[in-house]
């Protein structure tokens, strides 16, 4: 993959992920974690409820993804 900005050489696996289903970010009615990771199946991740730094956030989403790619292939 050509690293075409700062977002998609810091966190390679979420700009992967965009590909493939789609990340919330903030609290809803329907969940207390600040960020969350779906596909068309539903709900595959949810962070912490809350996260000092939206990097502290991106961080914990990028981390968990990379596992989240490798369990269903996606690389």
């Amino acid at each position: 993959m050509k690293v075409n900005s700062y977002f998609e050489g810091t966190y390679p696996n979420i700009t992967l992920w965009l590909t493939h289903g789609w990340i919330e970010i903030g609290q809803d009615e329907f969940s207390e974690s600040f960020i969350r990771v779906l596909d068309p199946g539903g709900m595959l991740w949810e962070g912490k409820t809350s996260y000092k730094t939206l990097d502290e956030a991106f961080n914990d989403l990028e981390a968990n993804l990379k596992d989240i790619i490798e369990d269903i292939g996606l690389e």
